[in-house]
C-alpha cells in the first residue's frame, strides 16, 4: 500500500507543482524584460528633455531613471539566476541572489538620492530661470502613463505568481509615478507663477523618496538573508491546514523562510501513536500535499510525533 500512496504523491506533485512554476517564472521574466525596456526608454526621452529644459526636477528624474535601469537590470539578472534549479553545491537552491542584488540596488539609489539632494540645494542657492517647461510636463506625462501601464502588469504579474522580488519593483515604480506627479506639479508652479524654488524643493523632495525606498529595499534583503519567518498570517494558514487532516491532533515547531520564489517550510504534527510507519508516513504526505496546494513551490519537511510525547524545544516569542 506504501508505494501505491509514494507514486500518487510524486504523480500529484508533479502535475501540480512543474506546470505552474514554469509558467510563474516566465511571467517573472516577461516581467523584469519589460522594466528593463521601460527604463531604458525613459532615459533617454527625459536626458533629451533635460538637456533642453535645464531643470534639476527632470534632471532628479532623469537620474532617478537611470537608477531604475541599474535595478532592473539587476533585478533581471538576479531573479534569472535564483530561478535555476538546485544543484549538488547549492541544495537549497539560488534564490537569496534576489537579496543579494537587492543590497547591490540599494547602494546604488542611495547614491543617486545623495547626489539629488547636493544637486537641489545647489540649485537653491543659485536658482536658474526653467526654458520650455511646458516640454518637461510633456516629458513627464509620457512617463507617467508608461510607468503606470508597467506597474500594473507587474502588479498582475506578482499576484499570479507571488515573487517578493517583482513585488519589490511594482512598488519602487509606484513610487516613481508619484514622484512624476509632484515633478508635474513643481513645473506648473515654475512656468506658471514664476516661482523657480518649487523646481529644488521638489529635487529634494525626489532625493529623500529615494533613500526612502532604498532603505526598505535593505531592509527586506536583510530579513530574506536572515531567514525571517513568514508573516504570521502565512504561519497560522500552515497550522490550519495542517490541523484540517483529520488524523492530526497537534501541530508544533514550525519554522519557515523564503528565498527568492521558493519557500522552506518544517513543522512537527501529531498523531496516535499506535499507527503503523506506513500509516504516518501517508499521513504526513497527505498534509504536504494540502500545503502544497496553497504553496506550490514550497520544500516541505514534516517530522511525525507520537501523540502525547512531551519534546523540548524553543519557546519562540512569535510561535503559532
Amino acid at each position: 500500500m506504501k508505494p501505491k500512496n509514494e507514486s500518487q504523491s510524486l504523480k500529484i506533485k508533479n502535475t501540480h507543482t512543474p506546470s505552474s512554476l514554469e509558467k510563474n517564472q516566465r511571467l517573472i521574466r516577461v516581467a523584469t524584460r519589460a522594466a528593463v525596456i521601460v527604463a531604458c526608454v525613459l532615459i533617454v526621452v527625459k536626458l533629451g528633455a533635460w538637456l533642453i529644459v535645464d531643470s534639476v526636477v527632470l534632471l532628479s528624474s532623469f537620474v532617478d531613471s537611470v537608477m531604475d535601469t541599474f535595478a532592473s537590470l539587476i533585478n533581471f539578472l538576479a531573479v534569472r539566476h535564483a530561478m535555476q534549479p538546485a544543484d549538488s553545491e547549492h541544495r537549497f537552491g539560488h534564490g537569496k541572489m534576489e537579496s543579494i542584488a537587492g543590497l547591490g540596488q540599494a547602494a546604488f539609489i542611495i547614491g543617486s538620492g545623495i547626489f539629488l539632494f547636493v544637486e537641489a540645494i545647489g540649485r537653491i542657492l543659485n536658482p536658474v530661470d526653467i526654458k520650455m517647461g511646458s516640454l518637461g510636463i510633456g516629458v513627464m506625462v509620457f512617463s507617467m502613463i508608461l510607468t503606470a501601464g508597467l506597474v500594473i502588469f507587474q502588479r498582475n504579474v506578482s499576484q499570479k505568481t507571488g515573487s517578493l522580488a517583482i513585488k519589490a519593483d511594482s512598488l519602487h515604480y509606484t513610487s516613481d509615478f508619484l514622484v512624476n506627479v509632484g515633478i508635474i506639479l513643481a513645473l506648473v508652479l515654475a512656468v506658471t507663477l514664476g516661482w523657480q524654488l518649487a523646481d529644488p524643493i521638489a529635487g529634494i523632495l525626489v532625493a529623500l523618496v529615494i533613500i526612502f525606498s532604498a532603505i526598505q529595499i535593505i531592509r527586506q534583503s536583510i530579513d530574506r538573508l536572515m531567514d525571517r519567518e513568514l508573516s504570521d498570517i502565512d504561519r497560522e494558514n500552515i497550522i490550519n491546514i495542517a490541523l484540517s487532516h483529520p488524523t492530526v491532533s497537534k501541530c508544533h515547531d514550525l519554522r519557515t523562510r523564503s528565498a527568492g520564489l521558493d519557500i522552506f517550510i518544517q513543522l512537527h504534527i501529531e498523531m496516535d501513536g499506535y499507527l503503523t510507519l506506513n500509516q504516518a508516513h501517508e499521513v504526513c504526505d497527505d498534509v504536504e500535499l494540502k500545503i502544497l496546494k496553497t504553496y506550490p513551490n514550497a520544500e516541505i519537511i514534516i517530522h511525525a510525533d507520537p501523540e502525547g510525547i512531551t519534546e523540548e524545544h524553543p519557546d519562540f516569542e512569535h510561535e503559532v
